[in-house]
């Protein structure tokens, strides 16, 4: 079984498009981790003039790569043990925003799974600001196997 920090190790991504820096639990059911965003990350210059913003699209990935990736790679590993690699492919993505995330803003997304079967995971995901409020929420799926390489 992975333990977090090889769940991080194993993400198909890195800088400037790796948004978990720590996971603080998992369980066959569900998720937590936690990403901060950087002043000086690449989408923040221009959106908007003066005053930077974190996309949408950007709360998206970082609920996707924590909630859905990351639990997918931690049930993946359960049940079939390690293997050299995977692949990953969202497949749906159904999100509601109520707050904005600025630079420097440390982020919370939390995943409970509601089904895994044949290699498909879909989950709902919530992410809250360091005040504990509801950033955002949706339900996210995708297509997660390891591969034979």
């Amino acid at each position: 079984m992975l333990v977090t920090n090889d769940i991080i190790k194993k993400l198909p991504y890195e800088d400037p498009f790796l948004f978990v820096d720590r996971i603080n639990m998992v369980s066959d059911n569900a998720i937590e981790g936690c990403y901060t965003f950087k002043k000086e990350e690449f989408f923040y210059k221009g959106h908007f003039k003066g005053h930077p913003v974190t996309p949408g699209v950007i709360l998206t990935e970082c609920c996707a790569q924590i909630g859905l990736v990351c639990l997918g790679i931690y049930l993946l590993s359960t049940e079939e043990g390690e293997t050299a690699g995977f692949q990953v492919a969202l497949s749906g993505s159904e999100m509601q925003f109520m707050l904005p995330v600025l630079p420097l803003e440390t982020v919370t997304v939390k995943s409970n799974m509601l089904f895994f079967r044949f290699n498909k995971l879909k989950c709902e995901v919530k992410m809250y600001n360091r005040q504990a409020q509801l950033v955002c929420r949706g339900v996210l799926s995708g297509m997660i196997r390891y591969t034979n390489t």
